[in-house]
Formats: structure tokens, sequence, C-alpha cells
């Protein structure tokens, strides 16, 4: 390791003051009057310098006045004189050196030669006293440079006060003076002179490539993004959470504390600054930011970083002259269970820094075999070096090395887990041998009492057919199928007519790897790529090698150029789905290992997608490719993550038995499906439409269905939509246009949604980490409306947070529902709030209903507050096509719409009380949506009518909302109705009237009954008189006659029947009864005197014959 070089400070024997000394070690600078461009003018001295009277490290010059003692300069202001003592012949003569000038420069250079005299003799005291110095008891120091760009070198005793005879000062180089690298100044020449053999320079430049402490001059420091003191005695401190030196470079926090790794360097010219750097997690933040004197930053566009791929990325910044502060800064914002990768810095290197005074010897496991380097080289393997070599030395045939090794390490005993097997390419006979080999590098020994041995290789075994979609050919290499034709790996068959080809790749025969597939070994030490293969072929399937150490990531990368998706994805589709990818794997662990999955698209960075840690049984996984580009997939395996020597988990293997990709472009057919064709080549079917497989014809789909995604084998159908949904018009989703009938018993509400379509926002409360860092979950909507289209989107700017107007973006995600972790802008001190790790929660809406289920996704109602019992809740179903270990199915999220007019325009959301970050399960999401815009339109049941009482002959009716109110917009109140009306008094008088009318007819009544039943009773009493005295003598009489002495108006009462009014009537005008025109039918007849003085009436027998006279 290489720092810069300063002249070293007094007390300092001969050491090279490096990182530091440029960075800002000088501190306790003087004030030297005169020493300046005009007179008097205080100016700075770059290095601290004892002088008489600086007291305890204080650093100060004093215009010395009459008093001043003996060896002081003496003087009543800027042209001060000079005053030594006897015997000081020193002093005299730099007193008449300096006095040999005039004006301004003339006072420099006395006060650079009073500099000069005071550190070597203290005080000018006598020469007597002291020794003459040794050259190897002072040094040489440049002092700092004029308004001109001059300076002088001067003499330093390593120990003031210790020896006189210091040689005089002289000019100095100009400061803006520098060796080439490789080279270094010697002061005392003044002169670039070539390193010598086992060291290096860097010129005007300095290099941190030791990182096993943190250099000198560096400061870490780690703090809280926000921690108030509400919070600060419940949140762990992070004075932990730094960079961390591991050797060959440094590491930063994965944890939400802000780790800053600082380093200040004065340049004496332009210069700048590099370093190479890993950054393969997104989860975190990383800037690096330079700031000048003034603490303003510069290169501003370069601050953020961008994530890394393929190992260590370098970069640079340009710096200014001056004073420069660099800040290497990181903060994760992965607040859930997965820890982020560290960012990792390596190689730092600035130029334009002071001169260099000395070449700086190689770190162990380096050498420099020629003199004038700028660079020391590594050892190679199996040999080693010490500090300062010229030359590696050959480790012993029992012992080992890696490359850069400071030492040899004996070789163990070979077992079992030093070698592996492996597979030939088959032969013209079509067999293949099965062969064992060491490991490398191969760091055992087999010669070692117990030491395993390398079994034999070469039986040979039949090969395993070929790929689906391959032939053998007459070399027996597999090749792939001509277009048209498909294979099940034996040979290849034509597509009958009205076919085509099923484009794909599928592997699932490991005899030998494919050649769109390589395999590499990234070291888990220095994350350099070793140039060996990771994973080995065993025929029915390719499993992981033995690395060269055990946290080693051995990498398998499958390549595909482009996908051809036998119909267009649609923008407004459904899904996007082009392509998917599935692939069987087994993880036999012993310890934690970890197998990543990741894809890359246009050979840009590999986004890792699903991970699994610990052992795995066989099973599948499938991934969903939404875009058409060329796309890698790439699978890595790490058998533990703690760095240990030698090989002790080899055993710890991965497998992939097969993978198989749809619809590759220019991949191969294991069969042929049925196409649209009428005679000519098929055509894929136009939107909306599916083939019917029995006419080879395309049919559209009928309204309220829609066709969802590719199947492998085209055979997709019409798939109906959901409640409450409709289909678009070329089929290809189901949406909700915001409108929705619910039937009740006796009527039917309506609902419009339309002022819900929009894209609307929801921030849970805030949430905080262990550390303190305080985030929100934050939710992005869409929910109807936008004929289907997926207006919700959250993006990721962790790597790209920029300000605004720069425009930059990060990776997006676009969905009916999304959710992101969001940190605010005051947390993190940046314009923008940070955005991380956007998940989409609702690709595709189910249906909209008042059931609590849909499609195996439940909403359970008692998650939130219960509901009107008149008026249910709407449910949206949805559920997202990103499958997870933990959500097989996919995500699903739930959002219920309930009424409530009091809440207008969007309303406001709520998460779960239980689940504060809407989920409980960590598949399913469930939302609150309370608005007006909930309600079903008001129409006439929602209202009642009032009807108000009659005053001054008019009556009003009013109309009201039936309370509660649970309607919103539609139909309004109607208008007050007002009518004529009859008051109470007239009615009163009316009823009065009708009232006694009635009683008096009553009266009359009830008088005229009594008096007709006692009549009755007399003429039944004589009737029975009668019939018991003429019993014996006469026959029962037909009629009965008015005896002598009855009343004459008494009447009998015939058996033909007469109205209630007739016989009032005839009664009360029985004399009269023809005057008044009574019918002779309706009135008795009138009685006739006998002359026994009875009176006859005529009698009308029962047998109806002719009337008869008694």
């Amino acid at each position: 390791m290489a720092g810069p070089v300063l002249p070293p400070l007094p007390g300092n024997r001969g050491g090279a003051e490096r990182w530091g000394g440029a960075g800002g070690q000088l501190s306790g600078r003087c004030s030297v009057p005169g020493h300046g461009d005009g007179p008097g003018e205080r100016r700075p001295v770059p290095f601290p310098v004892p002088v008489p009277g600086a007291g305890r490290g204080r650093c100060r010059w004093r215009q010395v006045r009459a008093r001043a003692g003996p060896g002081r300069w003496r003087g009543a202001g800027p042209r001060g004189r000079c005053r030594c003592p006897r015997g000081a012949e020193r002093c005299r003569r730099r007193c008449a050196m300096a006095g040999a000038g005039t004006g301004t420069g003339a006072r420099r250079a006395l006060l650079a030669l009073c500099v000069a005299a005071a550190a070597t003799v203290g005080l000018c005291r006598v020469e007597e006293r002291l020794h003459v110095c040794k050259e190897s008891e002072y040094h040489y120091e440049y002092t700092a440079c004029d308004s001109a760009g001059a300076r002088w070198r001067v003499a330093v005793p390593h120990t003031p006060g210790l020896c006189t005879g210091l040689p005089d000062p002289v000019k100095g180089t100009e400061c803006s003076f520098s060796c080439k690298a490789g080279e270094f100044l010697d002061m005392k020449a003044q002169a670039c002179k070539p390193c010598a053999e086992g060291t290096y320079s860097l010129g005007t430049g300095v290099r941190f490539d030791e990182w096993d402490e943190l250099p000198h001059g560096f400061a870490n420091v780690a703090t809280n993004l926000e921690l108030d003191d509400g919070f600060s005695d419940v949140v762990e401190n992070c004075t932990t959470s730094t960079w961390v030196p591991l050797g060959d470079y440094i590491a930063s926090n994965t944890d939400e504390c802000t780790a800053t790794l600082m380093y200040a360097v004065s340049l004496k010219q332009s210069g700048t600054v590099s370093f190479e750097y890993i950054y393969p997690d997104s989860s975190i933040v990383f800037e690096f930011f330079v700031q000048n004197d003034q603490c303003q930053p510069t290169v501003e566009e370069s601050r953020w970083m961008r994530t890394t791929e393929k190992g260590w990325e370098f970069h640079s910044v340009e710096l200014s002259r001056g004073n420069n502060v660099l800040y290497w800064r990181t903060t994760a914002f992965s607040v859930w269970s997965k820890v982020p990768k560290p960012v990792l810095v390596r190689n730092i290197g600035i130029t334009g820094v002071a001169y260099t005074s000395e070449c700086f010897p190689c770190k162990p496991g380096t050498f420099a075999a020629a003199a004038g380097s700028s660079s020391c080289q590594l050892c190679p393997a199996n040999s080693f070096s010490s500090k300062g070599a010229t030359a590696c030395q050959p480790c012993e045939p029992t012992a080992y090395a890696e490359p850069g090794s400071a030492s040899c390490k004996v070789r163990p005993p070979c077992t079992d887990k030093d070698y592996f097997y492996t597979h030939t390419a088959c032969d013209a006979n079509g067999e293949t041998q099965l062969m064992f080999k060491w490991a490398e590098p191969k760091i055992c020994s087999e010669v070692l009492p117990l030491a395993a041995q390398l079994p034999p290789s070469g039986l040979k075994t039949r090969c395993p057919p070929c790929n689906p979609g391959f032939y053998k050919s007459n070399s027996s290499a597999c090749e792939p199928c001509p277009y048209g034709s498909y294979s099940n790996g034996s040979g290849c068959v034509r597509c009958p007519a009205g076919t085509e080809p099923v484009l794909g790749l599928e592997y699932k025969w490991w005899n030998v790897l494919p050649p769109n597939m390589e395999t590499t070994v990234l070291s888990g030490i220095n994350f350099e790529y070793k140039g060996m293969a990771g994973w080995e072929v065993a025929g029915d399937y390719i499993y992981t090698a033995a690395g060269a150490s055990d946290n080693d990531f051995m990498i398998l990368t499958l390549l595909v150029p482009g996908f051809s998706p036998p119909q267009p994805a649609l923008e407004d589709g459904d899904s996007k789905e082009v392509a998917r990818i599935t692939f069987v794997f087994e993880t036999v662990c012993s310890v934690s290992c970890e197998l990543y999955f990741m894809v890359g698209i246009n050979s840009r960075t590999n986004t890792p997608v699903e991970t699994w840690t610990g052992p795995r049984g066989k099973q599948s996984y499938t991934y969903v490719v939404e875009k058409n580009a060329t796309t890698s997939f790439t699978w890595a395996f790490q058998r533990t993550r703690y760095r240990e020597a030698g090989r002790r988990y080899t055993s710890d293997v991965a497998k992939l038995y097969s993978i198989n990709v749809t619809n590759v472009l220019g991949g191969v057919a294991s069969f042929c499906r049925r196409c649209a064709s009428t005679g000519g080549p098929c055509a894929p079917c136009p939107p909306g439409h599916t083939l019917d497989h029995s006419t080879g014809a395309c049919q559209p789909c009928p309204p309220g269905t829609f066709l969802r995604g590719h199947p492998p084998d085209g055979s997709s159908a019409c798939q109906p939509c959901g409640p409450g949904t409709r289909s678009n018009q070329v089929r290809s989703l189901c949406y909700s246009d915001c409108t929705f009938s619910l039937a009740l018993p006796g009527h039917t509400l309506h609902y419009d949604f339309s002022a819900l379509s929009a894209s609307t926002t929801f921030t849970s409360g805030p949430s905080f980490t262990s550390k303190g860092l305080k985030y929100f979950h934050h939710f992005n909507i869409s929910l109807c409306g936008n004929h289907g289209r997926k207006a919700a989107s959250c993006t990721d700017n962790v790597t790209d947070a920029r300000l605004p107007d720069e425009g930059g973006s990060g990776r997006l995600v676009t969905s009916h529902v999304c959710q992101a972790i969001v940190v605010p802008s005051d947390v993190v001190g940046h314009r923008a709030a940070v955005s991380s790790q956007p998940v989409s929660l609702a690709d595709r809406l189910l249906g909209v209903t008042v059931s609590s289920t849909l499609d195996g996704i439940a909403a359970p109602p008692e998650l939130f507050p219960p509901a009107s019992p008149e008026l249910p809740d709407l449910v949206f179903f949805f559920r997202s096509s990103e499958v997870t270990q933990s959500c097989a199915g996919g995500r699903a999220t739930t959002i219920r719409l309930r009424c409530d007019p009091l809440r207008p325009g969007t309303g406001g959301l709520a998460v779960p009380s239980k689940c504060p970050e809407g989920t409980c399960d960590g598949c399913t999401f469930h939302l609150l949506w309370t608005t007006a815009e909930g309600c079903p339109r008001c129409s006439a049941s929602h209202f009642r009518a009032i009807v108000g009482a009659c005053q001054g002959g008019v009556q009003r009716t009013m109309y009201v909302w039936r309370e509660p109110r649970l309607c919103h917009g539609g139909q309004r109140l109607p208008p007050p109705r007002v009518r004529p009306c009859r008051s109470a008094e007239f009615w009163l008088k009316v009823g009065v009237s009708v009232g006694t009318c009635v009683a008096v007819l009553l009266a009359a009544l009830a008088a005229y009954f009594w008096k007709k039943n006692q009549k009755l009773e007399y003429k039944y009493s004589r009737l029975v008189l009668n019939a018991a005295a003429k019993e014996s003598e006469l026959p029962a009489p037909d009629s009965c006659a008015i005896m002598e002495g009855e009343d004459g108006e008494d009447e009998l009462i015939f058996t033909s029947k007469k109205s209630l009014l007739g016989k009032i009537r005839c009664l009360t005008t029985k004399e009269v009864s023809h005057r008044e025109g009574c019918p002779i039918s309706q009135c008795p007849p009138s009685p006739q005197r006998t002359p026994d003085g009875f009176d006859s009436v005529p009698l009308k027998p029962s047998s109806g014959g002719t009337d008869l006279e008694l």
C-alpha cells in the first residue's frame, strides 16, 4: 500500500506521512507577520514548527520587541531587525543575509531564514553547547508556496534543540514540480530518481490496496438517518454499522444506518480519484461525492453509483487543485427479511497530491522485478513473497499458495471432496466415458498417508438420447431439427399439414453443455472470475462442481436471443407474457447454502428473481417473461458465506434436472400444434379469436369472455369474465367499467365509480426498523375504468435517486395495485423521497361482488370495522402473476369499497389494524376504501314523503332522505308539493250534521220496531188462545180476522215481501193509500164492516187460488 508523501513533520524520523499527511493533517499552522504580499500581512505556514514562546503545541510567531531575549528577532514592525547573542556567528550571518534584500521579497527571505534558524538552534542557542547535526538527525522540507509559486528547502531536525549546524536554506523547486510514476524526489539533490527494485511509486499519486485495517487518514462514521429524542432510547446503536476492512477490499454496512467513509486530501495540481467497486444489490443506496474546502459538493452527475453485474467495475472522478474531501456513503433500504449484499471498494488511487520523496515497498504477495516500477505484480499460484520483494519464491512440493499469497500452506491429504466426475461427448459408437478430475486448483496431496486416490476413469456407457427437438447426426453429435419438423430426441418428423412447430428449448439430458450455456466461478474472497467450470454435466442432471473455496459462486448462464410468441402480446392485455421458463432443481446442503436465480435483459445487470436457502427437495419453478429482448437466465450457487480455507462442503451441491423455455426465437420443436390455415402457411388468429381445432378456423370470442395467456400447444380457449366485469373489444382482458348493479329484495341498486378511475395513492402509517429508519408502505391503486389498462405504477429509484429535473428513472412496476417502500426525503437528505422494492399486487381483475370469497381468495369482513347492515360492501378481487416461494399462486389483493356519504371525493383508504403492512400472510393484501363514491346512485327508494297539516285551505308535502342515507348522486329529492284542502272545522260540521241525522233515523227505527214488536206479540197470543178454544169446533183458519175490540189499524202481514220504506208509508197512510199513489200490491186492502160488527178482509190462500173473504 502506498500513500501520499509530505515533508516529514518534526519528530517523525525520516518517515513519510501517508494518506493523512496529504489529507488534512496539516494542523496548527503559524501566522507569520510580514509573510505575505504586503507589509505586515499574516500568512499561514503549512507545517507546524516549534517556535520559542509557542507553548504546549501552540505554533505562534512573534514580532520581537525591544526587550526580546538573546537570539530573537527584534524590531518594531515588519522591517524588524535581528539581534543575536555573543558567539552566535551563524545567527549573525543569517541576519546579514536577511538584511541584504529590501521590500517584500527580502522580508520573506528573512522570515524563511528565521524559521530555519529557530528550528535549528531554538532561541539562537549558543553553538558551543550543541554538536553538529548529522544527516540522520534531520530531514528536508519545503516551505509554503508564495504567490509567485516559489518555495524554500529547509532542513528540519527530527528533535529540535538536539544539534546545530544544519544546512543553509536553499531555493526549492517550483510548486508545480512533480516526478513521473516510478520515480521519487530526492530532497537533497532536488531531482527525480527511479525507484529501486522491490519498490514502486505513483509519482504524484497515492494508492490504497491493503485493507487489513483502516489506513491512516481515513474517517469511518456511522449515523442514523433519522433519530429523534423520542425514539433514540429504543433503537439500536449505529456505531458498529461502519465500513469493514476485509484484506483486499473494504465492505459497506448492510443495515439501515448510514455508513460514511471519508478522506481529505490537498492537491497541488488538478488530479483524479479512482477506485474499483462491486455494487450488486439495489436495496442499498451507494453514493460517492467530493466536497471542496467550502464544503460544496462537486461532480454531482457522478454521485449516484450504478449497480454492477460482472465483477469489479472502475470509476474515476476529476479533482480540482486545493482541498478535497472524498465521501463513500451507503444506506440500506431493505426493510424486509432479506439482507442485501454489501458494497465492496478496493484499489483507491489519487493523483495530483504533493511530491513523493520516497518509494514504497511492494506489499507481501507482490513483487517489482525492475527499477522504476509504478506498481507491483501478484505472485503466481504456489509461490509467495514478503514485503519489498523483487521476485516470488516457489513453495515446497508439500505446500501450496493461491495467487498473491504472502506465505505457503501445507497441503492436506486428499479426500473425496477434492475431485468430481463428468462425462465426455459421445463417440462414433454412441458411447460416453465417465471421467474423474481433481478440483482446481489442486491443494491436496495424494501421496500422504490415508489420502484418497483419484478413481479410475474410462467407464463407458450408452449415451443418453438427444434433447427434444434434436437428432443424432452421423458424428453422433446432437443437431437441431430444421424448421417445420419436430423430434422427441431420436429423429426429425415433418409437421402435418395445418400444423406448425412449437418452438422452444428443452434440456433434460446432460451429456455435454449446450452451446448457448456457459459456466464459470466467481471467487467469494476477491470476487474475481477464475476461468474454471462451476457446473458439470452428469447425464440426467447438471450439478455444481467443487470450487477453490466453499464461498465461491458457481455460476451457470443460459442465453436466449429473443422470443416469438404465437400471438403478439397486446399493450392493454391482461397478461404481457411472451414466454416462460420452467426448471426442475434440487439442493443438497449441510449448511446454509443459497441458490440464486437471476434474469438479465439486453446484457444489462442481472436482477435477482428468487433465492432458495438450505436444502430443497426436487421441485419446479416457473418464471414468466414479459419483454421480448435478448435475455439471460443465471443460476448461482454458494455453499456458505463464510470465508474458510480448504473445501469442507464440496458435497453440498445444486442440481438442475431440466430446463424448458417456450417461444424461443430460432428454437427447436418437440411437437406441432394446429394452426389457422386456408391451404397456405399458418397464420396466427386475429386478436380476440380462438382456433377451432375441428375446422382449423379462427372463431371470435363472444362478449363477456377473454383469451388468457399463450398455452404451449396454442389451444387457448375463451374464458368467461368474473362477476361485475366485462371484456374489451379484442377479448384480451376483463375489466370493470366503473358501474355495478346489485339486486336486493324489492329493488335494484346501481353504482357508478367513475370518480375512482384515476390512479390513487395511499401511504400507511410510519414504521421503524431496529436501527431507527422511518419508512412507509406506499400503495398505488387503479380500481376500474381505463378500458382495463394498468394505470398504477411504483418505482425503484434507489440506484437513480437524482434530482427530479434530471429525468432519472429507476425500475418501474405497472399494475392495478402496486406497493413500494418509501423513505421520506427529509430522512435521506435528498430532494425526492427514496422508493425501493416495488412489487405488483394486482395484474388481473377477477371480479366485483358482495361475497367475501372469489376464485380461492378470501376477504374476511372481520379485518375491518363492521359495515352498515342495510348495505353490504363491494369487494374487488385482484390477482398478481408474480409467483414467489411463499406465494405459490401469486399475490392477491382485495379492495373493500364501503359507502360513506360523509366522505366526498376519493375518501380514504385503510389497512387492517391487525396487519399494518396491509397483509397478514405476506401473499394476500387487504384494503378498505371508504368514500361517498362507493354508495349506490340515489333513487325513489332512498327518500320518503312527509305530508303536512291543512292550513288555510292549503296542504304541503315534503320529501326527506331515509336515515341513514346510503346513496350518492343519482336522483335528487323531489321539490315540495302544494295542493288545496278542506280545513278540520268544515269536516267537523259535516260530521256533526251527518251524525245528528243518523241518530234521529236510528231513534225512529227503534221506536217503530218496538211498537211493531208489541203488536206482533199481542196477535200471537190471541191466535194461541183462539186456537185452543175452538180446536174441537172448527178447522184451523187459513187466515186470522180482527175481532171486536182490536185496533182497527192492525194489519195482516202477508207473505209477499215489501220494502221497509213501503211498509212505513203504507202504515202511515192506510186511509189514503190510493190517493198517495201506493201500489195495490204493496198496500193492504181496505177492511169491510160486516152486519155482525166484524171487519172482513180478503185472505190469500196458501194454494195461490182466488181471494176469500172473511
